[in-house]
């Protein structure tokens, strides 16, 4: 959604952006050709991301998670900014590296690390963690009804041939999924261990508080999610200030919010989702800075 995502930043010419999520690096130049004598500060904790760099003295690249934004915004002496953009999940090019782990379409090691860097693998987790915190995981994070039935499958199966492919991982789920819904399944699976490999939801959070302290008055809040975990905790956020949704009002029955949304919930249009199947699950919200 590049038209949408550069109609909610609102751009100004001579303005500092921040691109929390640069991945292949379309949406860092679509800001890029907007702007004149601003700036771009642009996130990503994947060192393959270094690859899609323009070269271009305007833009300032940190290989780092956005939930470190606000210590180095502070080093670039950037604070405040006029608008900060989020396009979460996976980029494209991590889903179709197999040897990343991420996809079920492909057989790759069970990895799923974003910075590779990274000590703890999606292996790692699944033959490691006890029955009850694998069923936590695939319930919260996952949204799978029987996550303790493939939590038990997952220890049984490790007790005699330890899982490290994602062909090994889709092989053992697949049964215990809804008929005509196994990919469906699957996604949400791998969702769970993602999430749970990268410590995503936590990173949002952080980065979510931290926009507070560093958009300046009018400044714009534009983030993208592809699940219904994230797009809870950004709606909740720029709604009430916390992540439970909950208002709270003062002894007159007045409350304030450091954002306010600028409009409804923003999806793909058709034509988008056929150029890119991805964008059916996208939910985009704009927030603009009290």
């Amino acid at each position: 959604m590049p038209e949408e995502v550069l109609k909610g930043l609102s751009i100004e010419p001579g303005g500092t952006y921040v691109d929390a999520t640069f991945g292949g690096g379309g949406h860092a130049k679509a800001i890029l050709e907007h702007l004149d004598r601003g700036k771009l500060i642009a996130f990503d904790q994947d060192d393959e991301a270094q690859q899609n760099l323009p070269d271009d003295p305007r833009m300032i690249f940190v290989n780092h998670n956005f939930r470190f934004m606000k210590n180095f915004l502070r080093w670039h002496d950037c604070i405040p900014v006029d608008g900060i953009l989020a396009d979460l999940g996976v980029s494209s090019h991590q889903i179709d590296a197999s040897e990343r782990g991420f996809s079920t379409r492909f057989d790759g090691p069970l990895d799923m690390r974003m910075n590779q860097g990274a000590k703890t693998t999606a292996a790692e987790i699944l033959n490691s963690y006890p029955v009850e915190k694998l069923a936590d995981l695939f319930f919260f994070y996952g949204e799978l009804r029987n996550a303790r039935q493939i939590a038990s499958a997952i220890v049984k199966q490790r007790a005699t041939n330890t899982l490290q492919t994602t062909e090994q991982l889709s092989g053992l789920l697949k049964p215990m999924a809804p008929r005509g819904k196994e990919m469906k399944f699957l996604a949400q699976a791998f969702q769970a261990l993602r999430i749970e490999v990268n410590g995503e939801l936590e990173a949002l959070k952080e980065f979510l508080i931290q926009c507070t302290d560093v958009v300046k008055p009018g400044g714009r809040l534009v983030v993208i999610a592809y699940h219904s975990l994230e797009d809870r905790l950004v709606k909740n956020f720029i709604r009430s200030g916390n992540f439970e949704g909950s208002i709270e009002k003062d002894l007159y029955g007045n409350y304030s919010t450091a954002f306010r949304p600028m409009s409804k919930v923003v999806t793909a249009s058709e034509k988008e989702i056929k150029e890119n199947s991805r964008a059916r699950s996208a939910r985009l919200r704009i927030a603009q800075k009290n």
